[in-house]
């Protein structure tokens, strides 16, 4: 047993079983008397308790001390990644009014694959070969949706489709990625130290990046100014370049993008951002967690690239996710189908004798009717 277990095993011992339950995907802590767990996509509440206040405090404390960080009164605050690869944050009070809360997500051991996708019902076949083909063909990617909509796992599995002979270089604020493939380099981004010196970001590590000769750059979460530097680099030769960020929609994907790189200190125009934007991303994937748990990519979209006359961004739903009822059990019944539209670089797919027809972007009869009223609802 390491010293980590050990440690959980005495400050975390009220959710250790839930932390070792591999179909828990996530423990909330709120205060020492409220405690959540994520299971089948849903939350709900245990009879687990902390003893108190400072017993919650101290497992928080022993943690971030395990994992080099500090958190107290002055940095009431931790966001850092256990041995085992599980995410955890944290907020002291009185930031946090409740008592200190803490989040604990866990992630998969076993990498998945499109196999799993389609067992899942995150994805149809049409669509996972159509995502298959675009990483192949050397298409920039971003993946868009909430927080715990499924982003990480389905680049996982975009990412591990890079061809082997491709030098893939992945970049993160802490590791979470497990793409697989032959010749990947994994970057983390490094906290400062306790005076503030040393803090290595990752906009510091893309442009570093640049530098070693990447055929393809990954970046887990764009959050920040990196933004453009991710851009300047899908329009710079580094095709089949992928990343992730937070939005509702396709559209709202490239808003965000967007917003993100007009943080950086140089000044560009926002019109020819978004040329530069619309120029670099050929496809946003959105994956949405619905209301029964269940996580599906709801809209395969392709971006034209440019701009239509008011400035404003131009998608085309390839494919599109329907919802056809509910079961009896609550559950979403629906389908991700295509919508018709052909994507601009379907030439590539006979060129280079892809076997994905004309016939695998027609749409199912009943699309049309089902599809408005999807959206009116």
């Amino acid at each position: 047993m390491s010293i980590f277990d050990e440690s959980i095993d005495t400050f975390l011992a009220p959710v250790k079983e839930y932390l070792a339950d591999e179909s828990v995907s996530e423990v909330l802590i709120n205060g020492p008397k409220e405690i959540f767990i994520e299971k089948g996509g849903l939350l709900r509440r245990v009879q687990a308790q902390f003893q108190d206040e400072q017993a919650l405090q101290a497992a928080v404390r022993n943690i971030a001390q395990f994992v080099g960080r500090k958190i107290d009164q002055d940095h009431p605050t931790l966001d850092a990644r256990l041995p085992d690869g599980s995410r955890i944050a944290a907020v002291l009070p009185p930031c946090s009014r409740k008592g200190t809360t803490l989040s604990i997500r866990k992630f998969s051991k076993n990498v998945p694959s499109f196999a799993d996708l389609l067992q899942r019902g995150t994805v149809s076949k049409e669509g996972a070969r159509f995502l298959d083909v675009c990483v192949f063909l050397g298409k920039n990617l971003i993946i868009s949706g909430g927080t715990g909509s499924g982003k990480t796992t389905l680049l996982n599995v975009l990412g591990s489709r890079v061809p082997g002979n491709q030098r893939l270089i992945v970049i993160e604020d802490s590791s979470e990625l497990k793409i697989k493939t032959d010749h990947i380099v994994n970057f983390e981004t490094k906290h400062p130290d306790a005076e503030g010196k040393g803090e290595v970001t990752i906009r510091d590590l893309v442009k570093s990046a640049l530098r070693l000769r990447p055929d393809r750059i990954v970046v887990g979460e764009v959050r920040g100014p990196e933004a453009l530097d991710l851009i300047t680099a899908m329009n710079t030769g580094h095709g089949g370049s992928m990343g992730t960020v937070h939005a509702n929609s396709p559209y709202d994907g490239l808003i965000r993008l967007e917003t993100l790189a007009m943080m950086s200190e140089m000044q560009v125009p926002e019109q020819a951002m978004r040329r530069q934007i619309s120029a670099a991303i050929q496809v946003v994937v959105q994956i949405k967690r619905l209301a029964d748990g269940s996580r599906k990519i709801t809209h395969i979209s392709e971006v034209v690239p440019e701009v239509d006359a008011q400035g404003r961004y131009q998608l085309q739903h390839i494919f599109e996710w329907i919802q056809k009822g509910k079961s009896e059990d609550g559950k979403f019944i629906g389908e991700l189908v295509p919508t018709g539209h052909l994507p601009s670089f379907f030439g590539e797919f006979e060129v280079n004798k892809i076997p994905l027809g004309r016939e695998n972007f027609q749409p199912p009869a009943w699309y049309a009717s089902l599809a408005s009223k999807s959206r009116a609802a």
